[in-house]
């Protein structure tokens, strides 16, 4: 199917916006950095069972690449996947003693931080963090896989260079599991991650350098999710179509990794986000080969890995595959068609979902936002309502809305890092900044709402629970507190104008360790 690429403007703005809604916030990435460097700590202690073997963790997978996509509800986890790399050589232990190895102390850490059991999987140790969190992290142990390395620095100075960072891991069902001296199951996140970066191309340094720039960083240091390119928002548009198109049919759906390398391969440097995701439509499955009578989907960073491997025994996988790109086609080509962006939404709502639609729409016409008035009355839905919180004493007249977008934590001695509702716990002693913004206009009063929980803040008879006035600021509303108390706590912001409830924000979820 060809797409006319010359006059996409009606379905750019909307699709530009459709990106912005599915953007994972910067706070779950800074929460998945502080996850992965505090286990990382965890497994430098002095007591630890691994420290000689110079453990190292790191983010992989789509959070790593900067394509990872908001769940689709608020019942759906972050899987937020990491390595645990130790520095033994894969004949020196079993991959069964590895795995044995890295949960002794992932079990441990669990266990200090009052986490419930971690979950013994296929590949991996998974953490599910408090109920509320939304998080869950997927520890994939590993250890360097010297003679895969080898193999790749002689076949080429491509290879060469992505495979200096080849892996062997762990896999239960894997035949050489408990054999000493086996074959073992590898991967490469570094190295694909590398390939990735190149695909994005100039698009990628010309943002990044500005993003190194805003940083004080080399271009080097910025990770991948810092830099919006039009071929990572093509590929959340295309996960998120994927996600809605087979939320019936989840062992069906067409896995991320094919997505990503297919449309990685077959983007073409374009500027434009509806550009970049039509050429990719038109072109991702002219990179399949077949080897030997089989279907493959090379990993650019280990040739002789196959991302299509499971379609010769599940041939219903590959027919899927084939189903949903063509489906994507006829959507986008629709779509592309539409005279308006009330039009290509209504193209697009059904495989998108209405309300990340809606909200995409709103992002440039307030006037067509979910109505303000239902939002109002869903925030009384409240996560925390101890006896001692007061109500709010003005009549509701729904007038806008008012969003706390922005918080962050302050340890004395280091820069602030912001943090997300329902996140991990913040240490003790740390102040807190909470920014916020509103559509309603004229003059009107802000109150903020602060319900404390806990032993600690009983005894200290700071509960509190009642409303702060605070003034507005030119471009936002701000507010400050501190971490003074172990708990569960919450902070809410309110807008009054003429003595009635125009908006409130809903409650902003605060753990403290």
């Amino acid at each position: 199917m060809e797409f006319p690429l010359a006059n996409a403007r009606p379905v750019d703005q909307l699709l530009e916006d459709l990106v912005e809604e599915l953007q994972v916030p910067p706070g779950r990435y800074e929460q998945a950095e502080r996850s992965y460097k505090s286990l990382g700590e965890w497994l430098h202690r002095p007591d630890s069972t691994v420290r000689d073997d110079s453990p190292d963790v790191y983010v992989q997978g789509s959070f790593r690449l900067g394509t990872a996509i908001r769940p689709a509800s608020d019942e759906e986890d972050y899987d937020i996947d990491m390595v645990c790399r130790l520095d033994y050589e894969k004949s020196a232990l079993t991959q069964a003693e590895l795995k044995r190895c890295i949960g002794v102390e992932v079990k441990a850490y669990a266990r200090r931080y009052g986490m419930s059991k971690p979950e013994d999987g296929r590949r991996c140790w998974t953490l599910v963090y408090a109920d509320g969190a939304q998080f869950h992290m997927d520890i994939l142990p590993a250890v360097p896989d010297f003679e895969k390395r080898r193999y790749l620095s002689e076949a080429g100075p491509a290879l060469a260079r992505l495979g200096a960072t080849a892996l062997a891991i762990t896999d239960k069902e894997h035949d050489g599991f408990r054999q000493a001296g086996g074959r073992w199951p590898r991967s490469n996140p570094k190295g694909y991650a590398l390939w990735f970066r190149d695909r994005m191309g100039q698009a990628f340094r010309s943002r990044a350098l500005n993003e190194a720039r805003r940083m004080q960083a080399s271009v080097e240091d910025v990770p991948a999710w810092r830099v919006r390119t039009p071929l990572q928002g093509a590929i959340q548009i295309l996960k998120r179509h994927r996600d809605l198109m087979f939320s019936d049919r989840p062992d069906d759906k067409p896995i991320s990794i094919l997505i990503t390398t297919l449309a990685a391969h077959a983007y073409n440097q374009e500027e434009r986000l509806s550009d970049a995701l039509f050429s990719i439509l038109h072109g991702m499955d002219r990179y399949f080969t077949r080897r030997n009578g089989v279907d493959w989907v090379e990993n650019p960073a280990d040739p002789e890995e196959n991302f299509a491997d499971k379609w010769e025994e599940h041939s219903e996988r590959r027919d899927a595959f084939h189903e949903w790109l063509q489906q994507a086609r006829s959507d986008f080509a629709s779509a592309h068609q539409a005279l308006t962006a009330d039009g290509v939404g209504a193209v697009l709502s059904e495989r998108m979902g209405q309300g990340l639609v809606e909200r995409a729409l709103g992002r440039r016409n307030p006037a067509k936002r979910p109505g303000v008035a239902g939002r109002l009355v869903r925030a009384v839905n409240l996560v925390l309502a101890p006896a001692y919180m007061r109500k709010p004493r003005w009549p509701q007249a729904a007038e806008g809305r008012v969003n706390i977008r922005a918080a962050s934590f302050t340890q004395q001695g280091f820069r602030p890092q912001n943090f997300v509702s329902k996140g991990a716990p913040l240490p003790r002693n740390c102040s807190l900044r909470f920014e916020a913004d509103t559509t309603v206009t004229g003059r009107f009063k802000v109150y903020w709402q602060v319900v404390n929980t806990g032993r600690e803040a009983e005894d200290a008879d700071c509960l509190r629970g009642g409303f702060s006035p605070d003034a507005a600021v030119r471009g936002g509303l701000s507010h400050s507190e501190s971490t003074l108390y172990r708990g569960q706590h919450s902070i809410e912001c309110f807008i009054v104008k003429n003595g009635k409830l125009a908006a409130r924000s809903g409650q902003f979820i605060v753990n403290i360790g």
